[in-house]
């Protein structure tokens, strides 16, 4: 069998580097960054294989199972996702555990939305049924905003735009105000927790949100069921919580017995926020009058908007069990394969598997990629071939909700991950279209960009890379541009707080669905995927990077170009800096910088010269150890003086817009405060990180000359295998207390 596997081995890898165009020697070996030369033709033929495994029809299975019914955080339907999940890694063969949360999410008992004046009007508010769609014809979740106030509320209607903080701004130099009123804002632009927030701070009473035709309804394409876009009923849900992780337990797990705070204290809106549709909105806009809009605020209704106040009134009605029952538990779902050389080092793939509604793009897509990723992996495993880091399969419950599975999981496991964890790969909608695109930490985005080449796209036109050239118009000596790791879903917790470096991709395209009851089968397999091939390939590309990660003899993180894209950021501080006539210490930050592209230039050339004459069985362990440390050494224990929980100095969400990427997070906070020194204080503490990171490329590069020879471990590893945390603190980091010994179920991965 394994002379049978090997010739498989060998056919599928000159397939792949066929399709990859990738020049090599005769034999089918290319060089491929953290691999010895040997390795490098294995891993190849091993990655070939596994690219091969996942199955569109399987896909569709899992997508019909998991989207056959709304699944919010909570509620019996999402255990019902849970063991499904459980149930299909175990058939896989893989190691499972379930990890419990108990975390505040209120659900809304009651939502009514009148229209009184100038005439009296009840809104419904239940997305209706479509005919050709039968699960838009079961139970619904109420149509409220996640962690909305609760109350019954008056006032006269004001459109406040998109309810950024510059259209408050806007309406206060014309004299309009929110105080005492309802607002009405667009969806758009910034996350909806940022809008409820702005509202709440200009006096508003409540808030109501909806989707305008010209962003994601008719003005952009037919609507569902005729065409992917929101029609004149739908209702985008989501939650309007600023920040990530239970409420109730801020920095730290929500674990039984935890200590919690009262709904009182918690950093949660307290006006009632309701989501509706824009057949709603134009109930309400329509007949508004006073001041005239600005040019820019005319949305896709076919009147022209006003601003009010008057004559339009509302009515708006929320009840929840907060005083009841407002503490949910939540289920995380692991998958685990145990490493055979180096099992304490973890990679680890996730997404959630909560929705608002059936959810199939958001998030059924992402469960279904990792779930067809876990069995190609494992299916490579059955044959021989145990990657040599530990891989874990990650579900992850109410992400929807503040992204509070996977934020309670790393609060939890903090020291375990400081320790160990290599990377940290995300699927959140996974597919939805047929457009590729791809982000993270731009020292994964190489590999990234390697593995998409050699994945085939489901057009038959050529690889993922290429048709995602073709489609941005890049040409072949320029690389696709890909997103910065800000916040806003899952990897938040690995990133933003602990500094694990993180990639992300997924398939995307014209859609109206979001957040929806028609996020469901019937659209998935209309509009977003009706093949199911794109969720397969979001899976191989997964399986592959998982095992390249898993594999590599030195970890392959492109600290090259993660120095000059952070080279970039440094031009609109100075260009910042000049307009105000100060003189901060960015010329500190760039020659920082510069040192560490220098470093990351000769320990790759080391790195690569060191590979190519080493033989099988080297291992570069002290060498991995302080290359995990690099970028946790640009986190800072106290983290940001705007939000302490976000540790990262590289990028986080905007604080003020919530989607919206910001780079060097501590200096251009400052820079917003208007605070010359603070601004100064902060490019020198980032230039003094940016040589902490640089230490540890350098102890990397000394490293590379002290590589040991060793046995691997056996590759049936004992499922009660301790970690071997050391005592060491990573750069940058506070160690966490130890764990308490495992709770029965839990597995010591």
């Amino acid at each position: 069998m394994q002379s049978s596997l090997s010739s498989r081995l060998a056919q599928v890898a000159l397939l792949s580097l066929t399709l990859a165009g990738v020049v090599g020697a005769q034999d089918g070996t290319a060089p491929m960054p953290g691999f010895t030369t040997a390795g490098a033709a294995l891993q190849r033929a091993l990655e070939a294989d596994a690219i091969g495994r996942p199955s569109a029809s399987a896909a569709r299975a899992h997508s019909r199972a998991l989207s056959k019914e709304t699944h919010v955080a909570g509620s019996p339907a999402q255990q019902h996702t849970r063991d499904y999940v459980i149930e299909q890694m175990r058939a896989m063969g893989l190691e499972t555990e379930v990890r419990t949360y108990d975390a505040f999410m209120p659900y809304p008992t009651g939502v009514r939305v009148w229209r009184t004046a100038p005439t009296e009007k009840e809104l419904p508010l239940e997305e209706p049924p479509v005919a050709s769609d039968s699960t838009s014809a079961l139970r619904q979740y109420l149509t409220v905003n996640g962690y909305s106030g609760a109350g019954d509320v008056t006032g006269d209607v004001v459109f406040v735009n998109y309810g950024l903080i510059e259209d408050y701004a806007r309406l206060d130099s014309l004299g309009v105000s929110v105080r005492g009123r309802i607002a009405v804002a667009r969806y758009g632009r910034s996350f909806r927790g940022i809008k409820a927030r702005e509202a709440e701070r200009h006096g508003a009473i409540g808030l109501l949100i909806y989707s305008d035709p010209q962003s994601d309804g008719f003005v952009r394409g037919d609507i569902y069921p005729e065409g992917p876009m929101r029609n004149w009923n739908g209702v985008q849900r989501g939650s309007v919580l600023n920040g990530a992780g239970d409420p109730a337990t801020p920095g730290y797990p929500s674990t039984r017995g935890a200590r919690r705070l009262e709904p009182a204290q918690m950093d949660i809106p307290h006006i009632p926020v309701v989501p509706i549709s824009y057949a709603n909105a134009s109930e309400l806009l329509a007949g508004l009058r006073g001041q005239e809009i600005p040019t820019a605020w005319q949305g896709g209704l076919p009147f022209r908007y006003h601003l009010g106040p008057g004559p339009v009134r509302a009515r708006i009605q929320v009840t929840d069990d907060r005083a009841s029952s407002g503490t949910k538990p939540i289920y995380d779902t692991f998958g685990v394969i145990r490493g055979s050389e180096r099992p304490d080092e973890l990679v680890i793939i996730g997404g959630h598997r909560d929705a608002w509604g059936p959810g199939a793009a958001d998030n059924v897509s992402g469960t279904v990629s990792v779930l067809e990723a876990a069995r190609a992996v494992m299916e490579a495993v059955r044959t021989g071939h145990r990657p040599k880091r530990t891989i874990v399969f990650a579900t992850w419950d109410a992400e929807e909700w503040g992204l509070i599975g996977s934020t309670e999981y790393v609060e939890d496991d903090s020291l375990r991950l400081a320790r160990g964890a290599v990377a940290y790969l995300n699927q959140d909608v996974a597919v939805e279209g047929a457009r590729f695109g791809a982000g993270g930490s731009p020292s994964l985005r190489a590999v990234v960009r390697d593995v998409a080449r050699l994945v085939a796209d489901p057009n038959g036109k050529g690889s993922v890379f290429s048709e995602w050239q073709r489609a941005v118009g890049a040409v072949d000596t320029t690389t696709p541009p890909m997103t910065d790791p800000g916040g806003g879903s899952d990897f938040a917790g690995f990133y933003n707080h602990l500094g694990i470096p993180i990639a992300d991709w997924g398939f995307g395209g014209e859609s109206g669905m979001y957040h929806s009851q028609y996020d469901d089968f019937a659209w998935m397999s209309r509009f977003g995927d009706p093949d199911f091939t794109y969720h397969a390939t979001a899976a191989r590309i997964g399986a592959a990077m998982l095992l390249r990660l898993a594999n590599a003899d030195v970890l392959p993180y492109d600290y090259v170009e993660f120095a000059r894209t952070m080279q970039r950021y440094v031009a609109p501080i100075e260009r910042v800096q000049s307009l105000k006539g100060w003189s901060g210490p960015t010329l500190e930050l760039r020659s920082a910088i510069g040192r560490m592209e220098r470093e990351a230039t000769s320990f790759a050339a080391a790195r690569d010269s060191m590979l190519a004459m080493s033989s099988p069985g080297v291992r570069f362990d002290e060498t991995n150890a302080a290359l995990r440390d690099v970028e946790r050494a640009l986190t800072r224990p106290a983290g940001l003086r705007s939000r302490p929980w976000y540790r990262n100095l590289i990028y986080v969400a905007d604080e003020n817009n919530g989607y919206a990427n910001m780079t060097f997070p501590s200096v251009n906070e400052a820079i917003r405060a208007g605070d010359e020194r603070l601004v100064a204080d902060e490019l020198s503490d980032l230039a003094r990180r940016f040589d902490d990171a640089t230490r540890a490329l350098t102890h990397a590069h000394r490293a590379l000359a002290r590589p040991r020879k060793g046995a691997s471990a056996p590759s049936d590893v004992s499922p009660g295998l301790p970690l071997r945390l050391s005592s060491r603190e990573p750069s940058g980091l506070p160690i966490a207390s130890p764990r308490k010994p495992e709770r029965v179920g839990r597995l010591r991965w």
